[in-house]
């Protein structure tokens, strides 16, 4: 890994704010955040979203609450898959208000959403929003256009599905806002990636994954890279995110049991393959977890981003302070 490379290596925590609904408490995620950002080890925090699908803390209001605990970190999503169901002209605000008001620290990482097809459960929330499930991908490059323009000039914009004659939004952001697209495509097709990852080098200004092996990472990333380059981007398009599932313990097979019960309750028994949990879990002894996460930082990423997957999310934080962090600070070269 080059010194540059290295200099640009980040490192997040992710807070599961869907777990409320089984007994983590809600000042927890705020106490978690506060202690990360006190320890000086972690640059950012994150929190998921959904609507019906996965029933959560919702995000911008989650977000909102970080905000006035924390004054250094990073705010971003992980990722907001009910971009393409909110209107972008109420949402282009909320954000500009909570960048803002977080003094210019967010970072927001959109994506499609859940489809019809992955269960009923996401054919109901798209039912209930009025979308159909092809039409997530084009809302969602139409709703990253109109961000842009609300937060830059008043909008006149006749699109597939939206409509604005001289529309002014504001207040506007502290700054330009960062958006990132996440994207995982698991399908074999190879032209199916490389729409992905062009949409990426297009529209964004980075790329977030998860459950990806450091191989493919790095794969993508490239790509992603040099279709930035063919579209004047490559300047722009510098963030490579992972939000990485973490449980250190000495005891590799306490660990991975106490992650699976957790990823059970949080996704739903079942739902995690074990192919995913392959890539998608670092567990075990601390040296275990810096070699896995090392993996990603040579690939490419830049920002790792690690969700604690125990309902100790406090004593997972400070024994990743204690035995994880200061071995990636040194490899990350900060």
């Amino acid at each position: 890994m080059t010194d540059r490379a290295r200099s640009r290596v980040e490192f997040g925590i992710s807070l599961p704010n869907r777990a409320v609904l089984f007994g983590v408490p809600p000042a927890l995620l705020l106490e978690t955040a506060e202690q990360a950002e006190a320890s000086g080890q972690f640059g950012s925090v994150w929190v998921g979203d959904n609507l019906t699908s996965k029933p959560r803390l919702e995000a911008v209001v989650t977000l909102s609450a970080l905000a006035a605990r924390t004054r250094r970190l990073k705010l971003g999503t992980i990722c907001l898959a009910s971009f393409p169901l909110r209107h972008p002209l109420v949402f282009a605000l909320q954000w500009a208000s909570l960048d803002l008001l977080s003094g210019g620290r967010t970072v927001l990482a959109v994506c499609s959403g859940g489809s019809a097809g992955m269960g009923p459960q996401f054919a109901a929330e798209l039912a209930a929003m009025g979308v159909d499930t092809s039409e997530r991908i084009p809302r969602l490059e139409e709703g990253i256009e109109l961000l842009r323009a609300f937060w830059s000039e008043p909008v006149t914009h006749h699109g597939r599905f939206y409509h604005f004659d001289g529309v002014e939004v504001l207040p506007r952001p502290a700054r330009r806002i960062p958006i990132v697209l996440a994207v995982n495509p698991v399908s074999p097709d190879p032209k199916i990636t490389e729409r992905a990852m062009r949409r990426v080098a297009r529209l964004a200004d980075g790329w977030q994954t998860d459950g990806t092996r450091p191989r493919i990472f790095e794969e993508r990333w490239r790509q992603i890279r040099a279709y930035a380059a063919e579209y004047g981007r490559e300047a722009e398009v510098t963030h490579a995110s992972l939000h990485l599932m973490v449980n250190i313990n000495d005891e590799a097979a306490v660990a991975r049991r106490e992650s699976v019960d957790f990823l059970d309750h949080y996704y739903g028994s079942g739902t995690i393959s074990e192919e995913k949990l392959t890539s998608w879990l670092a567990f075990g002894p601390p040296e275990a977890v810096v070699e896995k996460v090392c993996r990603f930082i040579e690939a490419g990423c830049n920002t790792v981003v690690m969700r604690f997957t125990s309902p100790d999310q406090r004593g997972q934080l400070e024994r990743c302070l204690a035995d994880v962090m200061p071995a990636l600070r040194a490899v990350a070269g900060s």
